[in-house]
């Protein structure tokens, strides 16, 4: 089992390695996914991501899009996986965790740090409120 934190991690990079070692076969959680960071302009990234939230109507039956931090880092995992909704991707699907913040049962385990502090970013808290 691979215990990642994901505190100043670029969600990208980080979905990608996540991604590939669920594929090989690994079990991972991702921790703090509240601070995982999005790169590019605030403001540009707060409008996308509110556009995608406020698009309902009675036709629209989905994508659903999460307000909850550790579920927009497992959506991003999901669409670096092959498949997603059946195979290997919906096995690879089931091997990550992610949480937000640190459960009990994770403070004392050793964990793998992916920290890449960008100039221009978003913290995934952010985008949530």
């Amino acid at each position: 089992m691979k215990i990642i934190d994901g505190k100043n991690a670029v969600l990208g990079r980080l979905g990608a390695y996540v991604a590939k070692e669920a594929l090989k076969g690994e079990e991972i959680v991702v921790l703090n996914c509240e601070q995982i960071i999005i790169t590019g302009n605030k403001k540009e990234i707060q409008e996308k991501f509110r556009e995608k939230r406020t698009k309902i109507g009675s036709g629209q039956t989905g994508p659903k899009h999460s307000r909850l931090s550790h579920l927009i880092v497992k959506r991003a995992i999901r669409g670096m996986l092959p498949r997603a909704s059946m195979g290997r991707g919906r096995e690879a699907f089931k091997r990550i965790k992610c949480y937000s913040g640190v459960p009990k049962e994770f403070e004392q385990a050793k964990k793998i740090s992916l920290d890449e502090k960008k100039s221009k970013f978003i913290l995934v808290k952010e985008i949530v409120e």
